[in-house]
């Protein structure tokens, strides 16, 4: 069967593309940076374990998080009692349950169709699917709300993919190249840094919620004292003073739209300028104008930046936070207030560091381990099948760069583990090219010429290599779906050398072997090793066994 002129430009030009994408990975940073603009892909990212970096896992405070809700709730039903004419001191928390006590059966007949209307459906699939986030029983003159495990769970899962955006967002300013950040299990966080030393930095801008606020000091109240109803005694971040502010918050930090880290014209000290949207620079301009010589707090996880005196009113929605802090501390809190507020503390479980010396020796004995088992089934091919086997090793050659190649057209990182798919890639690849001779060679044996037992023997084989390959790829495609980290950079890896070596095998190798063909003008393919000896496989007869 002749191959047509448009399958063969078209698989000239997926290897032509494959090998020009793996060619940034063999230029110096100088080359790369003079002809990098000219190539299809970047060089391939390496991991962790091969180019060294820091390693953190974060968890999700989920105490935190149920607290926050209950307060929530809490502030909800005394709103609904004072709606109703009853005392807000009739809603209190007792651990995980609010419990609402109504003056009389009337009163509590008016609040619980209220209070119900607290609870949000949760979307959670399968336990508790269809049901709210709350559980609202009442009992005698007693109203009980609770928090539901499918609501906790929706939660919890909410808060996971809301700190991922928000990490990112935080690991940008840091400038790492082809960070890794993923979910792990329901409440963890994964952060892998190649090639940052030193996460003293990274550790300050994860381990900050960044929750800011805007509240104004209440200066009739004394900060060493006991605070009132409605005053927070809050600490000061860069000093030991003690500031009481009001406890409703004038300006919520998510109306900042900008922060940056600057110096001060007058004191050239460091400063951190930050501006509000729309609405926060209306807000502002109006406590501004309304509140001329009163301090203003500026807050941040619950201890005071500043509180400096409003001298004037502030119209154009600007300001800045200056304190005691250096240009490292400025450049972290600008950062922080730019990628966001956490929805809940996140606690450092695992810190490790892995040091560019072990990341060097883990690359060399890598790269060895896959020289020496690329050489090895080279000799193999060529003991076993003479010149055909050249032909062979000249596809396996082609399907470890297209494997690199295609690594970088998709910004895939490189790992230890993603090297031992591509060794086991090129495994795969060399049944496939011993499926093909042997098959030919059975064709031959029949008496078949040369471009039949070609053709034959490649069709035969199609079936079986396919066969193998997509089994094999169903397992690898659940493996990068469920596993993480190492076990997805091993599943990505096979992936794409299974499906290369199909293209290799089926059509590179095939498109050589007819043109070996047709320049030899062969009758007959005679496919044997370098010694000139067929090699056959030797017969098991398991059935023999039956009756042992």
């Amino acid at each position: 069967m002749k191959t047509s002129k448009w399958a063969l430009f078209v698989s000239a030009a997926i290897i032509l593309f494959g090998m020009l994408a793996a060619v940034p990975n063999v230029l110096t940073p100088e080359q790369q940076a003079k002809y990098g603009r000219y190539l299809p892909a970047n060089p391939v990212t390496l991991g962790l374990d091969l180019k060294g970096g820091s390693h953190l896992v974060l968890e999700v405070d989920s105490a935190a998080l149920r607290k926050a809700r209950m307060d929530a709730l809490l502030n909800d039903a005394r709103a609904i009692l004072r709606t109703a004419g009853e005392r807000a001191s009739a809603a209190r928390l007792n651990g995980t349950t609010l419990t609402i006590t109504p003056s009389d059966q009337a009163a509590l007949d008016k609040v619980l169709p209220e209070v119900r209307k607290l609870a949000t459906p949760t979307s959670t699939l399968g336990f508790g699917a269809g049901s709210s986030d709350i559980d609202v029983a009442a009992s005698g003159n007693t109203i009980n709300v609770t928090l539901t495990e499918a609501g906790i769970s929706e939660r919890m899962s909410a808060a996971v993919e809301q700190s991922l955006e928000i990490i990112r967002r935080r690991v940008d300013q840091v400038g790492v190249a082809e960070p890794l950040i993923q979910r792990v299990g329901g409440d963890r966080i994964l952060v892998q840094l190649p090639g940052l030393q030193d996460p003293t930095r990274l550790r300050q801008l994860l381990g900050s919620t960044a929750q800011m606020s805007f509240h104004m000091v209440d200066q009739t109240v004394d900060p060493n004292g006991v605070a009132p109803r409605g005053v927070l005694i809050l600490p000061g971040a860069n000093d030991n003073n003690k500031y009481a502010v009001e406890e409703r918050v004038a300006i919520s930090g998510d109306r900042l739209s900008d922060a940056k880290a600057g110096f001060d014209q007058r004191t050239n000290e460091p400063i951190v300028s930050f501006s509000f949207d729309s609405t926060g620079a209306r807000q502002f301009a109006e406590i501004t104008q309304a509140n001329v010589g009163k301090p203003f707090a500026i807050v941040l996880d619950g201890k005071v930046l500043t509180a400096p005196v409003i001298r004037e009113p502030i119209i154009g929605g600007q300001g800045q936070i200056s304190g005691n802090f250096n240009p490292q501390e400025a450049t972290v809190l600008s950062a922080l207030l730019r990628s966001g507020a956490l929805p809940a503390p996140l606690t450092i479980i695992e810190e490790r560091t892995v040091g560019p010396n072990l990341g060097s020796d883990s690359i060399r004995m890598g790269l060895y381990t896959g020289f020496a088992g690329l050489l090895a089934v080279v000799i193999l091919m060529q003991v076993l099948y003479g010149s055909w086997g050249l032909i062979a090793n000249l596809g396996l050659v082609l399907h470890t760069i297209l494997t690199i190649g295609t690594l970088g057209l998709l910004g895939s990182t490189l790992t230890l583990p993603g090297i031992a798919g591509i060794i086991l890639g090129i495994g795969m690849a060399v049944d496939a090219n011993i499926l093909i001779n042997a098959r030919i060679r059975e064709e031959t044996a029949g008496g078949a010429g040369a471009m039949k037992a070609l053709d034959v023997g490649f069709n035969k084989a199609y079936a079986t290599i396919v066969d193998g390959n997509m089994t094999t790829m169903v397992g690898m495609i659940l493996l990068f779906m469920f596993g993480s980290g190492p076990v997805r950079g091993f599943a990505i890896t096979m992936i794409i050398g299974l499906a290369i070596s199909m293209f290799t095998s089926i059509t590179f190798v095939r498109f050589l072997m007819r043109e070996a063909v047709i320049v030899r003008k062969m009758k007959k393919i005679e496919i044997h090793s370098i010694f000139g000896k067929t090699w056959s496989m030797p017969t098991f007869s398991f059935m023999r066994g039956r009756y042992i």
